[in-house]
């Protein structure tokens, strides 16, 4: 992936490439565990597998991306630092392996982020820039500061070093079915600029050809699932409003809908009521506090988007950063 660095355009990653970042993260990120719940097995009647990713450092499995990425920093790069732009868990992980590493972060979130996810970037030591999702445009103000601070751009997920790190987890659950002598049917997991499903379905696609790849979206910001029907990238409403606040794009990203448009089977839409729903069961039945955008997998499965009977299905559950206020009225709603 050596193109990045000289200028050209980035190449979309290999499985080769995702083996790499695992050796480069393995001390720094955790290998997340699969698990499964006999309720829910029952409910859908087939077999649930789970990546709990909201075990993750920085409690989603943007740690990886990021770790992969500020690792390829050289020292004068480091010195000057990095600034990136995010939603929030992007914000969090970058501070946090910028931390780690010793390296100053500038960090861009929009000013309607959780507040759990603007602390913990600052609690991180990173400077924290608020902008107007609806007014600004995160990447001028991010390349701006880049320009004058000589910084580097650590993108969220359009960037084939970042790729190849959340990558990782599919790399994690291809190893653990085959030690536990399962092959999956389907695998899940949350989309919104595609980075994360784009390095799971390269590299699960590597290792099982005939495990379908499904990406999932809220309603409102569904730019995968039309971009695949259409074949080309479209564009959100900008009046477009969802709960899950991780999952907000304008479009998808240009390396990562090359990946997504050639490997997955498609994606899946829920609404926020279900997404909701989601975080409730997640909570009653495998005891994990999951995030709106961590949750719509799962409320995919619920709702039967795809067929669960009598199959193998794997679910990442992607991110648990919610905060408590909303989390509390969630848990609490009839």
């Amino acid at each position: 992936m050596s193109n990045i660095e000289k200028g050209t355009r980035p190449v979309p990653p290999t499985l080769k490439d995702i083996q790499e970042a695992a050796h480069r993260i393995k001390d720094f990120a955790i290998r997340t565990p699969l698990m499964e719940n006999q309720e829910l097995n029952e409910i859908v009647g087939g077999r649930l597998i789970f990546k709990p990713e909201v075990l993750q450092r920085t409690a989603s499995f943007k740690f990886r991306g990021a770790c992969n990425r500020l690792l390829q920093l050289s020292p004068e790069q480091k010195r000057a630092g990095v600034v990136a732009f995010s939603s929030g868990n992007h914000a969090l992980a970058t501070s946090a392996v910028a931390r780690i590493l010793g390296i100053p972060a500038t960090i861009i979130m929009p000013a309607d982020a959780p507040q759990a996810k603007v602390k913990g970037a600052r609690a991180n030591g990173a400077k924290v820039i608020l902008y107007d999702r609806q007014k600004d445009d995160r990447e001028a103000i991010g390349a701006e500061i880049a320009n004058r601070t000589g910084a580097t751009m650590v993108p969220p997920y359009d960037d084939p070093y970042v790729i190849a790190g959340q990558g990782t987890v599919g790399l994690e659950i291809m190893e653990d079915l085959s030690a536990m002598g399962v092959e999956a049917d389907s695998l899940i997991a949350a989309c919104s600029g595609g980075g994360l499903i784009a390095g799971l379905a390269t590299a699960v696609r590597a290792k099982s050809e005939r495990t379908q790849v499904y990406a999932v979206e809220p309603q409102g910001f569904d730019e995968l699932a039309r971009s695949l029907a259409s074949g080309k990238r479209e564009r959100n409403a900008p009046e477009a409003k969802s709960i899950c606040d991780a999952l907000q794009v304008v479009t998808p990203g240009e390396l990562t809908f090359d990946i997504n448009h050639r490997l997955l089977a498609g994606s899946l839409v829920v609404s926020d009521d279900e997404v909701r729903k989601a975080m409730r069961v997640a909570y009653d039945r495998l005891k994990l506090v999951l995030e709106p955008g961590g949750a719509v997998g799962l409320a995919a499965v619920l709702e039967q988007r795809i067929q669960t009977r009598d199959r193998t299905t794997v679910i990442v559950l992607s991110g648990g950063n919610v905060d408590p206020e909303l989390y509390a009225e969630i848990l609490t709603a009839q």
